[in-house]
């Protein structure tokens, strides 16, 4: 028999407010608040003579930069953060800039950086530019390549841009634990001539998995395979956005993984081709289709369509359980096991419980009863005809046409004849 506090398990998180400063604007040092919502900040407008069209990064951010002699010069700050997965739910993580991804660092190949990292944590770090060519001494791995970077110190990372393509940042540093707590984020370097064909809408998305239990807020990083929770950007479904996409837009969707597992992400309604890894772009003569792209630790995958098909596509991991919330693995299998009657006697002890699991999960999305604090329910989410029954890593790919705006359209309105009906009995 399952009970209400066996079956549920937390997420979330809000973003940690106050002030940090980072470097901003084009000529001088700012004071700017952390993040303090999840949504996602709108791509900057239209610059004349881009190469390139920015990245928007889904619940999170681009981080500012400035010019200093050539340089393109950016600040990340490690910290302690709070970040909410879905409305209801807020998780104690570390992060960059008041985020977890942290903040995307977007350049272009030949360009001259200059990365400043303070370190606001209670213990050191460093941090690692994962698949960027680059001078050892830049590499970022504690105690091999540079001294660790104490609380409270500024350590500065320089080199030039010698690539394109999809890279990440993360800690080499304690992984286990700072990688576990939330420390990663995308670093997209865009080729220095216009892409062919170019890409009308371009998405990051950072994979995450994450172990809570039930009532609590904080991850525990010494989990190494039954993780209760897993994130698209330190985001689970139905608090993940939607891509927004117009009718014949040319879509690039970036995936990083730095998590335990590989995830195979499958996006409905598309076939799509494979682009590129962290290993920089796929030549077109080597490029695949597939529905689905399998995303290991450790890697970053590319893949680009055309949105030729209107309407609201699930995008989604397809490791089953991955698309769940706070779920328990210890419950024993109910399905079949006649529970009539129980409900009524166990409640003379556990006024909360509930019988289920007899016919199945299914009722879950649908039952209103109480949850742990700071908890959400395994499936949850509200569509246009009743509960979506996901959680985790979940989204929708909503294509459009005649749009003006990036916002969220709503729900698609089929054309008539055109959703599956009930035969009459």
């Amino acid at each position: 028999m399952i009970t209400r506090r066996k079956m549920l398990l937390s997420s979330a998180a809000a973003l940690l407010t106050g002030s940090i400063s980072m470097l901003l604007g084009r000529r001088q040092l700012e004071a700017v608040n952390t993040v303090t919502t999840a949504q996602t900040t709108p791509i900057m407008p239209p610059i004349q003579g881009l190469s390139y069209t920015p990245v928007t990064t889904l619940n999170g951010s681009t981080l500012p930069w400035k010019w200093d002699n050539g340089v393109k010069v950016f600040h990340l700050i490690a910290e302690s953060v709070k970040r909410e997965f879905a409305p209801g739910m807020i998780v104690n993580c570390w992060g960059y800039n008041g985020q977890t991804p942290g903040p995307t660092i977007e350049a272009v190949e030949g360009d001259r950086v200059r990365i400043l990292v303070t370190n606001k944590l209670a213990e050191h770090t460093t941090i690692h530019w994962h698949g960027v060519l680059l001078p050892n001494g830049m590499d970022g791995v504690g105690g091999l390549n540079q001294p660790q970077i104490k609380p409270g110190e500024t350590y500065v990372y320089e080199f030039t841009l010698r690539q394109h393509g999809t890279q990440m940042y993360h800690p080499h540093a304690d992984e286990m634990v700072q990688i576990a707590m939330g420390m990663m984020g995308f670093f997209i370097i865009h080729p220095r001539g216009p892409e062919q064909p170019r890409i009308d809408r371009d998405f990051c998305i950072f994979l995450g998995e994450w172990f809570i239990e039930p009532g609590t807020a904080t991850s525990n990083p010494n989990i190494m395979t039954d993780f209760n929770l897993f994130t698209f950007n330190s985001r689970v479904f139905p608090g993940t956005e939607p891509l927004v996409v117009k009718l014949g837009n040319r879509v690039r969707i970036r995936i990083a993984n730095v998590s335990m597992d590989s995830h195979p992400i499958h996006l409905h309604g598309y076939n799509f081709k494979i682009t590129g890894t962290d290993g920089g772009k796929i030549p077109p003569t080597a490029q695949w289709p597939e529905t689905t792209v399998n995303v290991p630790p450790g890697t970053t995958r590319d893949f680009e369509f055309i949105a030729d098909a209107p309407g609201d596509w699930a995008f989604h991991c397809h490791k089953s359980h991955h698309t769940m919330n706070a779920m328990s693995h210890t419950i024993p299998n109910m399905i079949g096991v006649k529970q009539s009657g129980v409900d009524r006697k166990v409640q003379n002890l556990l006024p909360d419980y509930m019988a289920m699991g007899e016919r199945g999960m299914a009722e879950m999305a649908e039952m209103v009863m109480p949850l742990p604090r700071n908890t959400l329910p395994m499936m949850t989410g509200k569509g246009p005809f009743g509960p979506v029954e996901m959680g985790g890593m979940f989204t929708v790919l909503k294509v459009r046409e005649n749009i003006t705006n990036y916002d969220d359209p709503g729900w698609y309105q089929h054309p008539e004849g055109t959703v599956a009906w009930r035969v009459a009995e």
